[in-house]
């Protein structure tokens, strides 16, 4: 059985089809184009497949929270590996790999942050706090999961509307509030990212705020888009210090720029849906999931194009979404039970 953070998350980004498209700017409409398409199929079904992450041997991560499991797939073997985690709960979400090319997971049901160390076959946790809700304890939920340059693992928590942040060094960990009042699953922060700066950014899954906390002084700022009913939801950033956020409405892909610009571009097309995965190529092309459309898209920021990529498989549902270092494009297919790689034309 899937998820209910995954069922949720499908559910809200098909609804959002049915959204009518108010556009902040306006681009050129959408030309598609095939690229080469290669899929590979999970050997078990309804997988529940998450975001994607590659390894310096090119193999690529992901969560399986319909089975409980840490995947790895090696694309030149064309195998899977799985992998169960220590006292999991299916929840495996948020993914990362270290410059030593040990993995780290959130493990959001489970209230832990995973380190996993592959040659090893072994693993590291480290146990977060519950949270008071009425008469309920909750865990914090860990959901996204990001790596700074000083080797501190930041990550969103779902329930307790904070950033955390991990010393893997001391194991150390320490909990910035968003709220100016202690909050439960009110704020519900969702996607991060640390910028080359060492700042750390991140989503809101209730709101249409992208939030940024300095890690030297504490301090926490927020930028609105000019749409209140927009959900922001994954984030990344690009080598010129841009951050870049995809939203569950209206086909929404946002970017600050550095002097605090907000702009926000739309998918064309009458009913877009939410886009959820989203990534940097090292030219600056910014790559995303568009599961309404089944297919991967690309967006050009000097031109303002979109470019998508239809998936082989009919309703895919691509979901994650990571660059490979030879220029492939990974992603997850909820639908299909499948990996993608794309080669796109150049």
């Amino acid at each position: 059985m899937l998820s209910l953070c995954l069922l949720l998350i499908l559910f809200l980004l098909a609804a959002c089809g049915n959204l009518t498209v108010q556009t902040s700017s306006s681009p050129p409409a959408t030309p598609s184009a095939q690229g080469t398409f290669q899929e590979y199929t999970l050997p078990q079904a309804n997988s529940g497949l998450m975001r994607p992450t590659i390894d310096q041997r090119g193999r690529l991560w992901f969560g399986e929270m319909g089975h409980n499991l840490l995947t790895s797939f090696d694309p030149q073997a064309q195998t899977f590996q799985h992998i169960t985690p220590p006292h999991g709960k299916a929840g495996i979400m948020g993914i990362a790999v270290a410059p030593d090319n040990t993995i780290w997971v959130a493990e959001q049901y489970a209230n832990y942050i995973g380190h996993y160390f592959p040659d090893k076959q072994s693993w590291q946790t480290y146990n977060l706090p519950t949270v008071k809700n009425g008469q309920q304890m909750l865990p914090s939920a860990p959901n996204d999961i990001a790596l700074d340059a000083h080797d501190n693992v930041w990550f969103t928590e779902l329930n307790s509307d904070s950033i955390g942040m991990l010393d893997s060094k001391t194991g150390a960990i320490k909990q910035y509030q968003i709220g100016a009042k202690k909050t439960v699953q009110t704020i519900t922060p969702y996607g991060i990212t640390v910028d080359p700066q060492g700042a750390v950014w991140f989503t809101e899954a209730t709101s249409n705020r992208l939030g940024r906390l300095d890690p030297t002084s504490s301090t926490m700022r927020f930028f609105t888009t000019q749409d209140k009913s927009d959900v922001l939801m994954e984030v990344t950033h690009d080598q010129h210090g841009n951050i870049w956020a995809t939203g569950f409405t209206n086909g929404l892909l946002v970017r600050l720029n550095t002097q605090g610009k907000l702009t926000s571009y739309h998918v064309p097309g009458n009913k877009p849906g939410g886009i959820y995965g989203i990534a940097v190529d090292p030219a600056g092309t910014v790559w995303i999931t568009v599961p309404a459309h089944n297919a991967l898209a690309s967006f050009d920021p000097t031109s303002t194009r979109f470019t998508t990529y239809p998936l082989p498989s009919a309703d895919a549902f691509p979901f994650g979404l990571v660059i490979g270092k030879d220029q492939t494009i990974w992603c997850t297919e909820a639908g299909s039970n499948k990996i993608g790689m794309l080669h796109a034309a150049s």
